[in-house]
């Protein structure tokens, strides 16, 4: 397994093209309100992306018909924008990718619309501090099956499960790149594998389930839900190691 170790000059590159999808992410939440259609949402960030001189990178990528996968309460990923209005109280993550001069930049958030309950709050920080939590304790030389490790920990210390058979993964000239970076340990001692170094740059993104971790795809063939049918939750970084720690390059 080969994992690109990036240059300052590149690393600049990525956040660049990543900077675009935190500009993005931050015009959808700031317009999640009752009565925006999905369509409406996509559209609105495929502009944004596009008036900031990028290209939305998923749309077209492995099929994907859109810029924004839209998932809304049980859908945890992968979501196709359709007509479905938001209404009060639903949950709705969005994960968006650019390209930029042939960089690539991916992010996800989970957002609730107008009032939620107690329990999709918890189940929002949950993907969010899981994530915050990984980054700042990113160092370099640590394995990337112990960050796994630490992620499913926290995941479960929390009460909730992280779903099984999709990844975080490095990014670069590439949308998907080495490593895969499971939320959860897979295989072998969390002490074995690859190890972090300076100037790898990749994404790590927990994907939050209630109480099975086993995904389902729907009809449309990319809508994954989890097995319980209950709602998930969805955050996403890309972050750049420097100096030996995290930096979040997915910021606006």
């Amino acid at each position: 397994m080969a994992i690109a170790l990036r240059k300052p000059a590149e690393i600049e590159k990525l956040r660049a093209a990543n900077k675009i999808v935190g500009g993005a992410l931050d015009l959808l939440r700031e317009n999640t309100k009752v009565g925006m259609s999905l369509k409406e949402m996509d559209a609105m960030a495929e502009d944004y992306i596009r008036s900031h001189g990028a290209r939305p990178s998923f749309k077209g990528l492995y099929g994907f018909p859109n810029a924004v996968c839209t998932s809304p309460n049980e859908v945890i990923i992968h979501g196709i924008p359709s007509d479905y209005k938001l209404q009060e109280g639903d949950v709705i993550g969005y994960d968006i990718g650019t390209e930029l001069d042939g960089w690539f930049g991916d992010a996800a958030i989970s957002v609730g619309v107008g009032e939620i309950t107690k329990a999709d709050e918890d189940l929002i920080a949950c993907s969010k501090d899981t994530l915050m939590h990984a980054i700042e304790n990113i160092k370099e030389g640590m394995r990337f099956k112990e960050l796994s490790f630490l992620m499913e920990n926290f995941i479960r210390d929390r009460g909730f499960v992280p779903l099984k058979n999709f990844c975080g993964h490095g990014i670069g000239k590439k949308p998907h790149e080495e490593p895969e970076i499971p939320n959860y340990l897979e295989g072998g001692s969390p002490k074995s594998g690859p190890k972090i170094k300076n100037g790898m740059v990749f994404c790590l993104e927990p994907m939050i389930c209630q109480k099975d971790s086993k995904p389902i795809i729907l009809e449309n063939g990319w809508d994954v839900v989890s097995a319980d049918g209950l709602r998930g939750s969805h955050y996403e970084h890309t972050v750049a190691v420097i100096n030996g720690k995290a930096e979040i390059l997915s910021l606006a």
